[in-house]
């Protein structure tokens, strides 16, 4: 059965971020990691639409999450064909929206679990250290994976990060993102 998930809107600057009382969890990763098709995975259903030019979400998009939380999809980085200009508004947005929303609650960071971490996903870690939110790494299509491997690069990555919640999923074989919300939910939205 589908999930109540609906759009709220999209935003750039502050003053257009919706005003709600839930908590939020922000979503990133680099252009075609995944993140979409891991949101979908989350609604059980399309909501965030899949495209096969990386680079195409530009602005904020919030969702709420059957009135238990509001996931915030962050535009992906790491895409080269955007111009200087472009690249400063994406780094002015995502900074302004992770240093002022006072409900983030932590980012969930989103990876092709056959890429190495980069110092893009460690820009990320040690931002999100430094502001004081905790960091979920999400190892997407693992189904491109045999077992033995994604156990590998969950451990790899935990390693290189010194993190703890690294999860691999598949929006293919829809496994995986099930694990990730009741964490989120039970580490970081329950009261």
């Amino acid at each position: 059965m589908p999930k109540t998930i609906q759009f709220i809107k999209s935003a750039v600057l502050a003053k257009d971020y919706p005003v709600h009382n839930m908590a939020e969890v922000a979503i990133a990763g680099r252009s075609n990691a995944g993140k979409s098709s891991f949101i979908n995975g989350l609604a059980k259903r399309i909501i965030a639409k899949v495209s096969s030019t990386p680079g195409k979400t530009r602005l904020l998009n919030f969702f709420n999450m059957e009135d238990s939380y509001v996931l915030t999809d962050m535009p992906g980085y790491g895409f080269a064909a955007r111009s200087g200009d472009e690249q400063r508004e994406w780094h002015q947005m995502i900074e302004t929206y992770l240093t002022s929303r006072e409900n983030l609650r932590g980012l969930i960071l989103v990876m092709d679990i056959r890429r190495s971490w980069t110092e893009d996903e460690e820009i990320m870690r040690r931002f999100s250290e430094r502001e004081g939110f905790p960091i979920v790494v999400v190892l997407a299509k693992a189904d491109k994976l045999s077992h033995s491997a994604k156990l590998q690069a969950i451990a790899k990555i935990k390693k290189v990060t010194g993190l703890s919640a690294v999860f691999a999923t598949s929006a293919t074989k829809k496994e995986g993102a099930a694990e990730v919300e009741r964490y989120i939910f039970e580490n970081w939205i329950k009261e």
